[in-house]
């Protein structure tokens, strides 16, 4: 059918976007202790895990289906099937994540799991307020689930288990539907603050200098431990690590949950840049101090990402990536390059504008969301243009042409 209409009309049909479902996960925890039955559980769990990951580097193996036809039969058969399906799905993460560290660094060590913990998707079942596990045909543990986790759960559907000997996650999800922008935010992430600017003009800032306070005690008290034990100082720093997460997680969540309410209130789209490779920026011989280093390589852009996705796919709310490009130094007024002023502010000397540097840059990217748009008019990814000698340039969006028009004649493309 869509040949016959675009021989009929002699160029490629172009038909309205269908609003379709989409999948959200998310994830409840709550706190439990173990049993001997569940701990042996585990570690048999880990066992699998581990046979599944050396045998997958073995045979440079990294595809779920090709381990899973090749490693199923080798994992011992008294283990139920539910269990060998999840360890083989948990051992192929493993693997690809190995095989992406190992381009990067060919020295990388060879991976194995070595905390207990079980994740299976089958099997599983919700009693009044228990949680049934398998142990072995007709025989089953049980997990008390307490008042939040039923509450949470109440409604959904139920995915995935995954357990610790001291906690319990359930992944759960809910089909949603994207909602049609009216108009974007871009979010420009700092060490100290998000910015949020909308196509408004509307700007918001966000402080996190909190924790960036936090994370500097955190370096400071485990710079001063001395340890001559490597297993010693590695759990005392992972005591603190943990203690540094549960302080600085509640702040990102605040601010990425204000920032997704305001979205699916306006019913605008969120734009954010697409930060890779950053850590690369901060590595030691690039003539930075040690303190900067680490201050910058603790900066939390990726988890505030994370968060702010997960959370804006729960509502229906669109989240598109734009490049990072020049986002910072490119003037949000006439799209011309800025000069550093003080105090973090930029002058352009095309247009004469003095601004923040991060509401330009929030700005900029809220634009280049507009522009780039899936629900853009029909043709603009198609069709350029040559812009009249007296036409009417629209702001941020236009704003490179304002410094130098085409001077050539735009060919007409189309695919066909």
């Amino acid at each position: 059918m869509f040949a016959i209409l675009s021989v009929i009309f002699g160029k490629r049909a172009r038909f309205p976007r269908l609003a379709c479902p989409v999948l959200a996960v998310k994830t409840v925890r709550q706190k439990h202790q173990a049993s001997n039955e569940l701990l042996s559980l585990l570690d048999k769990f880990r066992r699998m895990v581990n046979e599944c990951v050396a045998f997958g580097i073995e045979e440079n193996i990294s595809s779920l289906m090709t381990l899973s036809l090749r490693s199923y039969n080798r994992l011992s058969p008294s283990t139920l099937s539910y269990y060998r399906l999840g360890a083989i799905s948990s051992a192929t993460g493993i693997l690809r994540n190995y095989r992406k560290a190992k381009r990067k660094n060919p020295r990388t060590s060879v991976p194995y799991a070595g905390k207990l913990m079980l994740t299976t998707c089958y099997g599983f079942k919700i009693q009044s307020d228990l949680l049934r596990l398998p142990l072995n045909p007709r025989q089953y543990i049980y997990v008390k689930l307490n008042n939040h986790t039923l509450q949470v759960l109440s409604g959904h559907d139920v995915r995935s288990v995954t357990l610790t000997p001291h906690s319990l996650s359930i992944s759960y999800s809910k089909e949603t539907v994207d909602i049609k922008p009216e108009g974007y935010v871009g979010i420009d992430r700092n060490l100290d603050n998000v910015t949020v600017a909308s196509t408004d003009q509307i700007v918001r800032r966000f402080d996190m200098l909190k924790a960036t306070r936090i994370k500097s005690d955190y370096r400071f008290v485990n710079s001063h431990f001395k340890r001559n034990d490597s297993r010693i100082r590695k759990r005392v720093h992972g005591k603190y690590g943990r203690k540094q997460r549960n302080r600085v997680q509640p702040l990102i969540h605040n601010v990425s949950r204000r920032v997704v309410d305001e979205a699916k209130n306006r019913r605008y789209g969120i734009v954010m840049e697409r930060l890779t490779g950053m850590r690369r920026l901060y590595r030691k011989g690039n003539g930075q101090s040690r303190s900067y280093r680490a201050r910058m390589n603790s900066w939390s852009y990726g988890e505030l990402q994370r968060q702010i996705e997960y959370k804006a796919r729960w509502e229906g709310v669109r989240v598109i990536y734009v490049p990072a490009r020049n986002t910072s130094k490119r003037c949000s007024v006439c799209g011309y390059k800025t000069l550093e002023s003080t105090h973090r502010r930029l002058w352009c000397p095309h247009c004469g504008a003095i601004m923040d540097r991060d509401e330009n840059a929030a700005r900029n990217i809220a634009a280049r969301g507009l522009r780039f748009s899936p629900n853009g008019p029909l043709g603009e990814a198609m069709v350029e243009e040559r812009e009249p000698e007296n036409a009417t340039l629209i702001l941020k969006v236009d704003g490179g042409k304002l410094s130098q028009r085409p001077t050539t004649t735009t060919i007409r493309s189309m695919k066909t």
